[in-house]
């Protein structure tokens, strides 16, 4: 809120935000999430069963599954996860594979979010919040966060088919593309590639790959934006971010930082 001026003096104007975007800054979950809720009837303001699109003030009184919303000030977490290879992204698994989710701590009243997500088999940096705006920014295309992966690939690579992948390439679901390739060591039918892309679908890297008949042997996301993937941390263990990296994402998505 903030005091306008008036004829009289100043008048008190209450400012409003969007509903989803609140629950999710206060950790119950992703924006996307929140929006699920809301559609479900999960939510209430004032008693009465929110709709996608209502804001509120800090006058109005929000239930989540009947319980009031605490709205003062929360206290946000941020780690650093190094993903081995057999773990899903996803909370729970109709196959009963093991979850990322298994290895963090565990939290009382909010919930941890996974900034995109990494395939079965990919192993490297995951980040996990308990912002759900700040995951929401990191992950929307049009911020345009670089990830970047260390791809080993099996079969001597063309320089022509490096062009194409920086170019861009139409896959099944729209055009993809490098933004930058870099080689790295190996020998003989196994080489190492770094290479950075701006969005996460499913797959994306690789497929990539596929398209210019090439196959990945090995997959590793070693940086996502300003964050890179430290030696000390072993696969499997996580570790918290430290106040200047949590500056540097909140300012990449233009995000006032709490810390």
């Amino acid at each position: 809120m903030y005091f306008g001026p008036s004829r009289a003096g100043f008048i008190l104007i209450m400012t409003t935000e969007k509903l989803q975007k609140l629950l999710a800054a206060k950790g119950l979950g992703s924006r996307r999430a929140m929006e699920g809720w809301i559609a479900e009837g999960r939510v209430l303001v004032n008693d009465k069963v929110a709709s996608l699109g209502d804001r509120v003030d800090e006058s109005d009184i929000i239930k989540v599954d009947g319980k009031i919303l605490n709205r003062r000030r929360i206290v946000h977490r941020y780690l650093l996860y190094n993903k081995p290879a057999g773990e899903i992204c996803s909370v729970k698994d109709p196959e009963n594979r093991p979850s990322v989710f298994r290895r963090l701590p565990r939290l009382r009243t909010q919930r941890w979010i996974s900034v995109g997500r990494l395939d079965f088999n990919t192993t490297g940096l995951l980040l996990f919040t308990t912002d759900g705006e700040l995951a929401n920014r990191l992950m929307h295309p049009s911020y345009q966060i670089e990830r970047e992966y260390a791809v080993r690939v099996l079969g001597e690579v063309s320089d022509a088919a490096l062009q194409r992948m920086r170019e861009g390439v139409l896959l099944e679901d729209g055009v993809a593309r490098f933004t930058d390739i870099q080689r790295g060591r190996g020998e003989g039918a196994n080489q190492w590639y770094y290479v950075v892309m701006m969005e996460g679908r499913n797959r994306e890297v690789r497929r990539l790959w596929e398209s210019q008949g090439y196959q990945v042997s090995r997959l590793k996301r070693v940086r996502y934006g300003s964050i890179f993937m430290p030696s000390k941390v072993k696969a499997g263990r996580h570790i918290d971010l430290s106040v200047e990296e949590v500056r540097d994402l909140y300012k990449l998505v233009g995000l006032a930082s709490p810390l």
